[in-house]
């Protein structure tokens, strides 16, 4: 399976996901996560702005900003000290020829955090290592599996060999979910937070579970899952 899909679709479930430059760290403290996740909800928009002048000069909370039309349903997303995943399908089709919806929000979603990280860390040049990957998800199965995997993957700051040897507390490794802020995983326990609105839920495949049982289904996908598809 290659790691770039040549042709992202529209009404087709897409694993997105990136690192920095040479595996360095693209966030380096709680500002930085929170500024991506912002930059996830406002940046999913047909709609053309700066971050700054629209929301930080603005004074405005970005979650109540108003972004016009998505271009992506965004399913489930994580992100790590120096990588991050997203699940995104998007329905649109009427956007122009050469214009891709995924791209378009994955370019929007990177110059914005690249300006602002550079700005901060009066650094240049590139932060990640190079474009974007996807992967196509194409079935059941894979997809359960690749939800599982977004949100199970803090539990390397906890344990790092849990994808090689299994997870050996599982109980730990649920209150260090419950308590990790920086995904969707909280979002599906139902917490109330201002970033529920990065999701789509109702574009969610209709087969899975929308409730809290998806705690047991995470752990039964990794466990049972295939290994093979793990990503690095």
């Amino acid at each position: 399976m290659s790691i770039r899909d040549k042709n992202l679709v529209p009404n087709e479930y897409y694993h997105i996901y990136n690192r920095g430059n040479g595996k360095h760290d693209i966030f380096l403290d709680e500002e930085d996560y929170n500024r991506f996740i912002k930059i996830l909800y406002v940046c999913n928009s047909e709609r053309s702005f700066n971050f700054r002048d629209s929301i930080i000069d603005s004074k405005i909370d970005a979650f109540v900003f108003e972004r016009g039309a998505p271009l992506v349903s965004v399913l489930s997303w994580v992100l790590m000290p120096n990588h991050f995943h997203i699940i995104l399908i998007s329905p649109r089709s009427d956007l122009g020829e050469g214009y891709n919806p995924i791209s378009e929000f994955m370019r929007k979603v990177s110059t914005a955090y690249v300006m602002y990280f550079n700005k901060k860390y009066e650094r240049t040049g590139g932060l990640f290592e190079g474009r974007f990957k996807s992967r196509h998800i194409g079935e059941e199965n894979y997809f359960n599996y690749i939800f599982s995997y977004v949100h199970l993957n803090p539990l390397k700051l906890m344990q790092k060999d849990w994808k090689e040897n299994g997870i050996r507390n599982k109980k730990e490794a649920i209150n260090y979910l419950n308590k990790y802020k920086y995904s969707s995983y909280l979002d599906f326990l139902g917490e109330e937070r201002p970033q529920n609105k990065i999701l789509n839920f109702k574009a969610l495949p209709e087969y899975f579970p929308k409730n809290k049982s998806f705690i047991k289904e995470i752990f039964n996908w990794l466990k049972f899952g295939r290994q093979d598809l793990l990503v690095k």
